[in-house]
């Protein structure tokens, strides 16, 4: 914020000197308005345009872009507008050194004029703002690692919460760190044994005991033998 602030002011600033120093003298008391803005591309002449057909046209196109630009916080079009400012002095350095063979500076005004130096401290003042600002983008950014640290509040409830939830305080489970006791060892009779084995032979309680029916013995029959 801070830094789009200080951008804005600068910007505006380089913009405000751009726009006024066509109407300050730029070479031997001639005016930067009395130069006709395609005699930039074309060479210098002496003839004298309108206010809307000179340098001040191209000026204030790039005043446009930098108002568009602080109120977008866009630093594309900061620059943009200082490159235009920068870019027109520049080229109008190079005609009038065309034309009068030499740029010389001279204190009783006979040389270049303090329009000059105000457009090119406009541009410089419009690309410097342009470096300051922090754009919308960095203004995005902020907003996110602010998202960030901010408390996550779950729904339904007034007690906001920190994301990831931590584990609130409650009775320490402590661990045993003493060793496992190991299990007991059988020394019964092997259940393989046990299944091979014969079954044991009953008690005598278990026995029965009673007695069988004996068939009395009729003697033999008629021919001699034992009868069955």
């Amino acid at each position: 914020m801070i830094r789009n602030v200080l951008g804005s002011v600068l910007a505006l600033a380089g913009a405000a000197a751009a726009v006024l120093s066509p109407f300050r003298d730029w070479y031997d008391g001639r005016l930067g308005r009395h130069y006709r803005v395609d005699e930039l591309f074309t060479g210098i002449t002496d003839s004298r345009p309108g206010p809307l057909g000179s340098i001040l046209v191209a000026f204030l196109f790039a005043a446009v872009l930098t108002v568009v630009g602080v109120v977008l916080r866009s630093r594309l079009l900061v620059a943009a507008a200082g490159v235009v400012v920068l870019g027109f002095t520049v080229l109008w350095m190079v005609r009038q050194g065309q034309w009068e063979g030499s740029l010389t500076v001279a204190g009783d005004g006979s040389g270049l004029g303090w329009g000059v130096a105000g457009a090119a401290a406009g541009g410089v003042l419009l690309l410097l703002g342009a470096v300051v600002m922090s754009g919308r983008h960095g203004a995005g950014r902020r907003l996110a690692r602010g998202a960030r640290n901010q408390p996550y509040a779950a729904p339904g409830s007034e007690n906001p919460d920190t994301w990831p939830p931590t584990q609130e305080p409650g009775p320490s489970v402590q661990t045993s760190t003493l060793p496992e006791p190991e299990p007991e060892l059988y020394t019964g009779p092997d259940p393989a044994d046990r299944r091979s084995a014969p079954a044991p032979a009953p008690a005598p309680e278990d026995r029965d005991t009673a007695p069988y029916p004996v068939v009395p013995d009729e003697g033999p029959g008629q021919d001699g033998r034992p009868r069955r």
